[in-house]
């Protein structure tokens, strides 16, 4: 028999229970993640009736210019959430990429500007803290491959909650100071994040802090559906063709998928079928892997790439990322860190956006799949553009120019400059050949 749950729900929003995703066993919206029945994931359970009511394009625009203006599709109860600008960052047509790539509708949904740490976890803390709170937490955490890092301290900090937070020890100077700045306690740990994150698992079982995507995940994961809503609403109201986005444990990516449904079941946007096509380090690709060899489960892989914000050997909805592609007419590819490194360059020469590492990945996933012939260049694309390259500079020291140094004179400007279009004709030819 199937264990269900009712509870009292709030006037400000549609969630009512957790519901597991295997047997579909119903619990109390505590923290809490897994299913005592099945062990399967446990997710959010809306009423999607009360939304379709409720909720119109001109509620939803009538918020805040943030992810809260979507706050009857998150699971907070009260009025005190925590906003701090996060979400409705740029969808930019990206004509000169598109140009470069031979497409025709191409737009990048850039969360490398997102409030306030310039990465698209600011969405999920932002829901997960205002839950945390909810429940009466006062110290908060996450096992990290950088950026949730960040997220979590900074906003820890707003909130006026205690954090510490772990991570595996290897990570990105930028990513490092980036959390240190906040003042949280700071574990780096001898070890990849699977490591990393098994130990947040003990210390969760006996701390009884919240941590964002271990007992507080159901919450958590849902802030990336915002990403959905704000492609559709900056689309006018559409869905796009085909979505490309990075795979780490595949959660961003169930996520957008299950954001676009939601819409449509409460008649926000008009449906039809949306192609989705995820990405992936050669490095850490077990996703890509289970995808392509035609398999319905993961074989945990050991991490190597210079993409570690992505770099999950044993991704905790891979399974589910797997089923959508798979559904959807999509696609699962993987690049090596070299392309990576392309990627990046690339959408910072045609675009003027420098991505991170998650980024370069997903840039190089769609220039493969596009040469391939598995875009169509007149489908509406969108890629996401999750972190902000600032934070790992490390990837592409050595693979950019230097400046030109030079006296304060006219003549030794000058000498520079010849010199500067003396090596760009030498490598244009070079291109040619």
């Amino acid at each position: 028999m199937t264990a269900t749950y009712s509870k009292t729900r709030s006037s400000h929003s549609a969630f009512e229970a957790l519901q597991c995703k295997e047997c579909g066993a119903e619990y109390e919206p505590k923290a809490t993640h897994v299913c005592e029945l099945c062990f399967g994931p446990l997710e959010v359970k809306y009423d999607y009736d009360w939304l379709r009511k409720t909720v119109t394009r001109e509620t939803i625009q009538a918020g805040p210019n943030s992810i809260w203006r979507y706050r009857p599709f998150l699971p907070v109860e009260t009025d005190n959430v925590i906003d701090v600008g996060t979400g409705m960052t740029p969808l930019v047509q990206a004509n000169r990429l598109a140009r470069r790539l031979g497409l025709k509708k191409l737009f990048i949904k850039n969360d490398a500007v997102n409030m306030p740490t310039l990465s698209f976890k600011d969405r999920v803390v932002s829901v997960a803290l205002s839950r945390a709170r909810e429940l009466g937490f006062t110290t908060v955490s996450c096992a990290s491959t950088g950026n949730l890092a960040n997220s979590t301290a900074a906003i820890a900090a707003h909130a006026g909650l205690d954090c510490c937070v772990f991570i595996p020890s290897d990570l990105e100077a930028g990513k490092v100071l980036g959390t240190l700045i906040y003042n949280p306690t700071l574990m780096a740990v001898h070890g990849n994040y699977d490591q990393v994150n098994r130990l947040c698992s003990e210390v969760a079982n006996t701390h009884g802090w919240g941590f964002v995507n271990i007992n507080l995940r159901p919450y958590y994961s849902e802030g990336s559906k915002t990403l959905g809503y704000e492609v559709i609403e900056q689309l006018g109201w559409q869905l796009p063709d085909h979505i490309v986005a990075p795979l780490a444990s595949g959660s961003l990516f169930t996520k957008i998928y299950k954001g676009f449904k939601e819409f449509v079941e409460v008649g926000l946007v008009e449906e039809k079928s949306v192609r989705f096509s995820g990405a992936q380090a050669e490095g850490c690709s077990p996703i890509a892997k289970a995808f392509q060899e035609g398999r319905d489960f993961i074989a945990p892989v050991k991490p190597n790439t210079i993409a570690k914000s992505i770099a999950i050997g044993n991704p905790a909805d891979g399974v589910y990322a797997v089923d959508i592609a798979r559904k959807t007419n999509g696609n699962i590819e993987s690049v090596s860190d070299a392309e990576i490194v392309d990627g990046i360059k690339l959408l910072a020469e045609t675009e003027g956006i420098f991505t991170e590492t998650a980024g370069g990945t997903t840039i190089a996933v769609l220039q493969k799949l596009v040469e391939a012939g598995k875009i169509d260049p007149d489908e509406t694309t969108v890629v996401y553009i999750t972190g902000n390259g600032l934070k790992t500079q490390e990837a592409v020291q050595g693979y950019v120019g230097e400046p030109l140094t030079i006296e304060p004179k006219l003549e030794s400007f000058e000498r520079a400059l010849e010199r500067s279009r003396t090596l760009d004709r030498l490598e244009w030819q070079q291109v040619l050949v």
